[in-house]
């Protein structure tokens, strides 16, 4: 069931990218009198779902969902079609327009694709505000970090201070910010102290495989807030509310901590410290094989950390929107970077169709969708404008040309360059999917 419901998010987000996309060449082709044939979601090789045809535009959906396009009049696409360019040109062809008119309807889509990322945003800010979790909260108790944290050099309890010398205010942002600016070290406070952590090579590449939510967490106390059937520690007379601060005289007062130490006493008699209100209790309870307690710990967030939240009206959220769209076009950019770095190697992790759904929550969760929709709307304006044949960014690269040079490539020309365009295309999205499957058989 989880699986379906991301694949629903997935068809659905990539649907309403798709349409608005292909609405911006559309759109803009009206604008000039010129032809669309077909304006279709999906692909439809053979055969479409259904189709119906509305002055002189035929539309329709494709059973293969991989996309969708519109077919303009006098234009080399993919879809080939020689024959119609041995033909004279038409007035309401595409080739018949001003070049500066192709342009404009080249850029219709991406174009599309940034405004609904902007409007996805403003809409978000509007209903649900914004909230995160501050890095000076965090700061309070320290960091809980996993095996590849510790590898970097960070340790559990450091107090992070910044990355490459800047201060991080959103705490879940620094693994990120750490990779797209491929950074160095990190800063931290250390028993009072302030430490530069220098990250060993190879590190960030490590880094961006590991995709887990424990390299740097929170520190949370360990406070009981209730107790499994069968609990050795409510049975030793622990209650709800004690906080747990050390197990057999030494001081762990820290859910993380403590639970790695406890799972080295399996199936011995242990010696567990609480506070309770004013006094400190010594618990003695036999641990089983599994060497859990069998205490649940409070952990929402609330409890321990204040968030920053804000609200916005529509006016406020307009600005908000635009700067969280270039944000997020600055982002990705960075991360296309990385694919050439030698240090990142990120080329090694670039994900095809089941990465992107996986980035999709098990549950359907409409914050989350329409901020992943926001996100694949840049990821489609920037991958669509590069400079590749078949792409818009190809179209529109030998339509400069043309403007600059006041010379038109011949229709062979073109017609090779998509060729070629298709080709880097198709290796592209074989690399990317094949990651995926290699993957699939690794886990």
């Amino acid at each position: 069931m989880e699986i379906l419901i991301k694949i629903l998010q997935l068809i659905l987000s990539l649907s309403i990218l798709v349409v608005v996309h292909e609405f911006g060449h559309f759109i803009a082709a009206k604008a000039f009198k010129t032809r669309v044939e077909k304006f279709y979601l999906f692909f439809n090789p053979w055969f479409s779902i259904f189709k119906f045809n509305y002055k002189g535009t035929e539309y329709g959906m494709g059973w293969l969902p991989l996309g969708g396009y519109v077919k303009i009049s006098g234009m080399i696409d993919e879809s080939m079609d020689k024959e119609a360019m041995k033909q004279p040109p038409k007035p309401y062809e595409f080739r018949s327009k001003p070049a500066w008119q192709r342009l404009i309807i080249m850029l219709g889509g991406v174009i599309m694709n940034v405004v609904l990322a902007i409007v996805i945003y403003i809409g978000i800010l509007t209903y649900y505000g914004e909230e995160y979790l501050p890095t000076s909260e965090v700061n309070k108790y320290g960091i809980s970090v996993d095996s590849l944290a510790m590898e970097m050099g960070f340790q559990n309890g450091d107090k992070v201070i910044g990355v490459d010398g800047i201060f991080v205010e959103d705490f879940q942002k620094i693994p990120m910010n750490m990779i797209l600016n491929e950074a160095g070290s990190a800063q931290v406070i250390r028993d009072g102290k302030e430490v530069n952590v220098v990250f060993p090579e190879g590190s960030l590449n490590k880094l961006v495989k590991h995709k887990s939510p424990l390299f740097l967490s929170v520190r949370l106390p360990f406070i009981a807030q209730s107790f499994a059937k069968g609990s050795v520690a409510k049975e030793a007379g622990m209650e709800v509310g004690d906080t747990i601060i050390g197990i057999n005289g030494m001081e762990r007062k820290y859910f993380s901590e403590f639970r790695a130490e406890i799972l080295k006493h399996k199936n011995e008699a242990v010696t567990i410290s609480v506070k309770r209100d004013v006094d400190t209790l010594n618990l003695t309870m036999q641990l089983g094989e599994d060497g859990l307690l069998g205490v649940f710990p409070k952990n929402d967030m609330n409890d321990f950390f204040v968030l920053n939240k804000k609200e916005y009206n529509v006016i406020e959220a307009i600005p908000a929107g635009f700067n969280r769209t270039w944000a997020g076009i600055g982002n990705y950019l960075k991360q296309l970077k990385l694919l050439f770095s030698p240090e990142v190697k990120a080329y090694e992790s670039v994900g095809g169709f089941i990465m992107i759904g996986s980035i999709f929550p098990s549950e359907w969760h409409w914050e989350s969708f329409w901020r992943l929709t926001a996100f694949l709307s840049i990821m489609l304006a920037i991958i669509n404008i590069l400079p590749i044949p078949a792409l818009d960014g190809g179209h529109v690269l030998f339509l400069m040309y043309e403007i600059i040079a006041r010379r038109k490539p011949s229709d062979k020309f073109l017609e090779y360059a998509q060729v070629v365009g298709m080709v880097i295309l198709f290796s592209l999205l074989i690399l990317a999917n094949g990651n995926d499957i290699i993957k699939l058989f690794r886990n």
